[in-house]
């Protein structure tokens, strides 16, 4: 890499473009387990070296290196305290000054889902090593989730710990966790990330309308799982046909109720967010009310009129609304965030919930990072504790 306000020959422009097309070239018929030397070998062609891919695991606590020919291993690196993980949390390069180099690290964004970093080594940086950086890690964020459809190897680098069958159904039927657009950014999380069962969460940015859904299935292992999946899968169904909220309700309903008989239920929350006007509408299926963000303060409860929970035959339910300000967010939560217990008895409850939001907000900025610190901290005020799922969504109304 060149050093000062000059480029060497061959850092030009066309270097590059002629650098990341042969990559594309090489793409199309790529197995996955050449990923890793693939970047390796390009790293290397680029004047870099010890090149590392970085995934975040399914806690995310660590970024996991992922095996490969010409990748540099290790251990977990903690996302919290490290150059790494700032390049995670916050979604930009980071550069780390050594003695007579620099390690740089570059968030693999796929769409504002962030896949992991892209770490390696240079003699020094300059503006043009930064554009073709920032392209080469987006064609490796492209690369690594176009591939993980083929392969198992990438889910096992990311697991830190053994995982239930219910968690693998659930992962499985879960969005990107994060999106981020010009005008709506969205992210969620899963605890226990490992042992999860009836909680889940699904999002559509249909044209300029989104989409949002949160679920919890009654009961635990494999027999929530297999609720979860039937919920969402009903949910999708018909919002892909373009039907309201109260119709979608209802089909869910049926659904649950046709599969599982009357005594089985899920608790769901239903959200459409006109991304243009912040028009926002809810139904309201026996779920914890979201909470209105605004300024990074808590402002309200968003009350409304509550149906019977998804499997109970309620009636047509009544459709809430508001009209979002600019920068406002919505947190969407599942009871088990506020029901769990302290170590000394009392239920962690919705004032405390209320009150770590707020101080999380004014530490946090992107809904990913927020999101991410607010779980990992209402679980250690929890004593460390999930004996039920616990979901948080949060929506910006940008």
């Amino acid at each position: 890499m060149s050093s000062g306000g000059e480029c060497r020959p061959g850092r030009a422009e066309g270097f590059g473009e002629h650098l990341l097309g042969a990559l594309l070239d090489q793409a199309h018929e790529l197995p996955p387990w050449l990923i890793g030397p693939l970047v390796a070998e390009a790293v290397t062609r680029a004047g870099g070296r010890a090149p590392a891919v970085l995934l975040q695991d399914y806690g995310q606590l660590a970024l996991v290196p992922l095996p490969g020919r010409g990748l540099a291993g290790g251990e977990p690196v903690p996302i919290d305290g490290s150059p790494a993980g700032a390049a995670f949390l916050r979604g930009v390069p980071v550069e780390e000054p050594l003695a007579d180099e620099v390690r740089v690290y570059l968030p693999l964004l796929d769409g504002g889902d962030e896949v992991g970093v892209l770490a390696l080594t240079l003699d020094g940086v300059d503006d043009d090593d930064r554009r073709l950086l920032r392209r080469f890690a987006c064609l490796v964020a492209d690369l690594l989730v176009t591939k993980a459809g083929y392969t198992d190897r990438i889910f096992q680098a990311r697991r830190l710990q053994p995982m239930s069958v219910a968690a693998e159904i659930q992962w499985s039927l879960l969005p990107p966790l994060s999106m981020t657009v010009p005008r709506v950014a969205v992210a969620g999380i899963l605890e226990p990330a490992y042992q999860v069962a009836g909680d889940s969460f699904d999002y559509a940015l249909n044209d300029e309308v989104l989409y949002v859904a949160t679920i919890d299935a009654m009961g635990h292992g494999l027999d929530a799982a297999t609720m979860a999946t039937v919920a969402i899968g009903a949910y999708r169904h018909a919002r892909r046909a373009d039907i309201g909220l109260a119709e979608i309700y209802a089909f869910m309903d049926r659904a649950v109720a046709e599969q599982f008989g009357p005594d089985h239920f899920v608790t769901a929350q239903m959200m459409r967010l006109d991304t243009v006007t912040g028009h926002l509408q809810w139904v309201n299926a026996g779920h914890p009310q979201p909470l209105l963000i605004r300024d990074h303060v808590v402002v309200e409860r968003l009350e409304s009129a509550t149906t019977l929970p998804v499997g109970f035959g309620g009636e047509q339910p009544v459709i809430s609304e508001r009209v979002l300000r600019h920068g406002d967010r919505v947190l969407c939560f599942t009871d088990g965030l506020v029901e769990e217990r302290e170590p000394g008895g009392e239920q962690f409850g919705e004032e405390q919930l209320i009150d770590w939001v707020n101080r999380v907000e004014r530490s946090q900025g992107a809904v990913r990072a927020v999101v991410r610190a607010l779980s990992h901290v209402l679980k250690e005020k929890r004593g460390g504790r999930t004996s039920d799922d616990a979901t948080l969504f949060l929506i910006e109304w940008r």
